[in-house]
C-alpha cells in the first residue's frame, strides 16, 4: 500500500487526498483514450472497457465489507457498470473481453476504502466535463456512463465529500486514505494507454 506521508500531516482530509494524487491525477487526465485531439467511438468504446476492467473488481472488492463508503445511507448504490455495458451494447462500439482484476486487501480498513472511493466519485465528475465535450462529436450515441445521473454528479459529489469528512478524521485515517487513494488511481494508470507506450 502506498504510504504518501506528507499529505497525511494535512488535517483536511480532501486536501490530503487532493495532494496526495495530484500527479497521478495529472497523468491520468492526459493519458485517458478521450483525451485525444478529436476523439471518435472506438477511443469511447477503450475509455469504457479500461473503466470497466478497473471498476468492477473495486465495487466487488467493496460490496465484501459491512463498514465505509459502500454502506453509508447517504450514497445510494449506482448502477455504473450497467451503464457501461448498455454504452458498449451501442452499434459501433467494439467490445473487448475483460481482464484479469487486481486483487485488493481483504483486511483494508474503512479510511483506506474511502479513499478509494474518493477516486470512484470523482471520476464521475470527469466523466460530466466529458459528457459536454463529446456529446455533439458522438451523436447519437447516448453517452450513458459519461452523462451519469439525470441531477449531475454534484448533488452525490457533495454528498459523499461531507461522509468522507465525517468518518476519516484522524491523521492515521487520513493517511489510510490517502494510501487507497494512490492504489485506485494506480491500479487505473495500469490500464490506460500511457503505461502501454
Amino acid at each position: 500500500m502506498n504510504r504518501p506521508n506528507d499529505s497525511a500531516r494535512d488535517t483536511d482530509v480532501l486536501a490530503a487526498l487532493r495532494t496526495a494524487t495530484a500527479s497521478r491525477h495529472e497523468r491520468l487526465d492526459s493519458g485517458l483514450p478521450l483525451s485525444a485531439p478529436l476523439p471518435d467511438l472506438a477511443d469511447y468504446a477503450a475509455h469504457l472497457t479500461m473503466v470497466r476492467d478497473w471498476l468492477a473488481p473495486l465495487e466487488a472488492w467493496l460490496a465484501g465489507f459491512d463498514d465505509g463508503p459502500q454502506r453509508d445511507p447517504t450514497l445510494p448504490p449506482t448502477a455504473r457498470l450497467a451503464l457501461i455495458e448498455a454504452d458498449l451494447a451501442e452499434p459501433g462500439m467494439v467490445d473487448t473481453p475483460p481482464r484479469a482484476p487486481a486483487s485488493w486487501p481483504s483486511d483494508a480498513s474503512a479510511a483506506y476504502r474511502w479513499g478509494v472511493a474518493y477516486v470512484i466519485e470523482g471520476s464521475q465528475l470527469g466523466g460530466a466535463v466529458l459528457y459536454g465535450k463529446l456529446v455533439g462529436p458522438l451523436a447519437p450515441h447516448p453517452l450513458r456512463y459519461l452523462r451519469g445521473l439525470d441531477v449531475g454528479p454534484g448533488p452525490r459529489w457533495r454528498a459523499f465529500m461531507q461522509a468522507l469528512r465525517a468518518h476519516v478524521t484522524s491523521q492515521e485515517q487520513i493517511a489510510d486514505a490517502c494510501a487507497g487513494a494512490c492504489d485506485a488511481f494506480d491500479a487505473i494508470l495500469a490500464l490506460a494507454p500511457l503505461d502501454k507506450q
